[in-house]
C-alpha cells in the first residue's frame, strides 16, 4: 500500500495542474482522466482522498480565486468577471462564488476593494 502513495500524490498534483491550466474551460472528468492516462473513477477517488474535495469543487475554487483577484484589481462588471473565469452565466457564477466564499461577488468586492478605488456600479 505504501508504494501507491507517491503515485497518488503525483496524480493529484497533475490533476490540480490540469485544472489550473484549464480553469476557464469546461471539461469532464473523463477528459481530464484521459489527459492524465488514468481511469476516471480512480482519479476521482485519489483526488478526493489526497485533497479532501472533488475535482469539480477544486475547479470552482480555482475559478473563484481568479475571480477574487479580478474583483479587487479591475472595474469589470460581475458578469464580465464571471465570463472571464469560465462561468456561462452570472447567476451560476454568483451561486458558486457564494457557496465557495461565503458571500456574493459584489459583497466581496465592496469588502476588499482598496480605499482609493471606487467600486463600480453593477
Amino acid at each position: 500500500m505504501e508504494e501507491k502513495q507517491p503515485e497518488e500524490k503525483d496524480l493529484s498534483q497533475a490533476a490540480r495542474a490540469y485544472i489550473e491550466a484549464h480553469s476557464a474551460e469546461k471539461f469532464s472528468l473523463k477528459e481530464m482522466a484521459g489527459a492524465l492516462f488514468v481511469n476516471g473513477s480512480y482519479l476521482l477517488r485519489t483526488f478526493k482522498r489526497r485533497t479532501g474535495m472533488t475535482p469539480l469543487s477544486y475547479h470552482h475554487r480555482v475559478r473563484c480565486q481568479k475571480a477574487k483577484e479580478l474583483l479587487v484589481r479591475t472595474d469589470q462588471t460581475i458578469s464580465q468577471i464571471g465570463e472571464a473565469v469560465g462561468f456561462v452565466s452570472s447567476s451560476h457564477f454568483t451561486h458558486i462564488f457564494r457557496r465557495t466564499e461565503g458571500c456574493t461577488p459584489s459583497e466581496y468586492r465592496v469588502r476588499n476593494k482598496p480605499a482609493d478605488q471606487e467600486v463600480p456600479s453593477q
